[in-house]
């Protein structure tokens, strides 16, 4: 079965622990309720971890290689992917693969080290090789708010990757919608998503 038609693409990115899967999985929720097929990806980072690869602080330009080229390929496959007798109309991106470089940058920060200027261009270069999202969120970090306590995270990285998915985002020039903690900024979101895919889904 080829599939011909072009599917909207949803990407989340933001540091960990902000809301960005559930966000998604609401916005699964509103779609489902619609009778709008969507897919959605997902979990790149225990992945990674499984394969090994070291995350988070440790990343490397390898890790960052594999968890952007991986979930790029993951959007095509969710794209492609028939359900039933009809097609994905919607595949939300759980970490689009922009994050991985902000993650990347936050870790090259933390632990001082550098990497070769064409080592960090070839990774921008695999990012923006991606169509651009038909809507890409990203959730901006409430230092206030606590962790669930099975998450031993460094509140250092942490920010870090909340400042330079920001930083990097402007510097890309790459069109957002900012999503706070705020539950009426994370309504927002949902609408924008839903009105977007409403519009613009094959019928």
């Amino acid at each position: 079965m080829v599939i011909t038609h072009r599917s909207i693409r949803i990407g989340v990115m933001g540091t960990h622990s902000t809301g960005k899967t559930l966000l998604l999985r609401r916005i699964e929720r509103e779609l489902f309720a619609r009778d709008i097929t969507v897919a959605r990806t997902g979990q790149l980072g225990r992945r990674a971890a499984l394969v090994p690869l070291p995350k988070m602080m440790h990343h490397t330009a390898d890790s960052t290689r594999w968890v952007i080229a991986t979930g790029i390929a993951d959007e095509v496959a969710a794209a492609a992917r028939p359900v039933g007798d009809t097609s994905v109309q919607v595949v939300l991106a759980d970490r689009a693969c922009w994050d991985a470089i902000g993650y990347f940058r936050a870790a090259q920060e933390w632990s001082g080290r550098t990497t070769h200027r064409t080592e960090r261009e070839a990774l921008h270069q695999l990012a923006a090789a991606n169509p651009p999202y038909d809507l890409l969120l990203t959730t901006v970090l409430d230092p206030h708010l606590p962790v669930r306590r099975k998450h031993d995270y460094d509140p250092r990285y942490r920010q870090l990757v909340d400042h330079h998915t920001h930083a990097l985002l402007r510097e890309e020039n790459l069109p957002h919608l900012r999503v706070t903690s705020d539950e009426t900024s994370r309504q927002h979101a949902i609408d924008r998503a839903v009105e977007l895919c409403l519009t613009e889904t094959p019928v």
